[in-house]
């Protein structure tokens, strides 16, 4: 259950550490697994100099807006069989405006609602799908 003004882990290598919901996209006000919301970033790895060459720039940094999608939640989902799942943490994979991954990497599990609700790509980035 993500609602405006929830903080998030960021779980993909796009540069942001930590956002802040600030809308929850189509008529909702809470999101859960599965679903866009709108986030700020609130806390970025550091910015590379250029002295270091050791890769691309960060994508995001503090201050952006961008889109992301909630892969686990720390309020317990009902599942099709009766089960119960919930997470440690709420954690989201950023997103840009044509609903693309800004990563390349997802680093942790991810919650298997995402594959049936069509978020095929980062489902194949994700190590373990629970």
């Amino acid at each position: 259950m993500i609602q405006m003004k929830t903080f998030l882990k960021v779980i993909d290598n796009s540069g942001a550490l930590v956002v802040e919901c600030i809308n929850v996209m189509g008529r909702r006000s809470v999101a859960a697994v599965g679903d866009e919301i709108v986030c700020s970033v609130k806390k970025a790895k550091p910015p590379t100099t250029s002295a270091q060459v050791s890769g691309p720039s960060q994508k995001l940094k503090k201050g952006d807006v961008a889109r992301a999608l909630v892969v686990r939640q720390r309020k317990e989902i009902r599942r099709l069989d009766g089960s119960y799942i919930s997470f440690d943490d709420n954690a989201v994979v950023m997103l840009n405006k044509q609903g693309q991954p800004i990563g390349n990497r997802v680093l942790g599990p991810i919650a298997r609602e995402c594959r049936q609700k069509r978020w095929g790509k980062i489902v194949a980035m994700a190590p373990r799908v629970i």
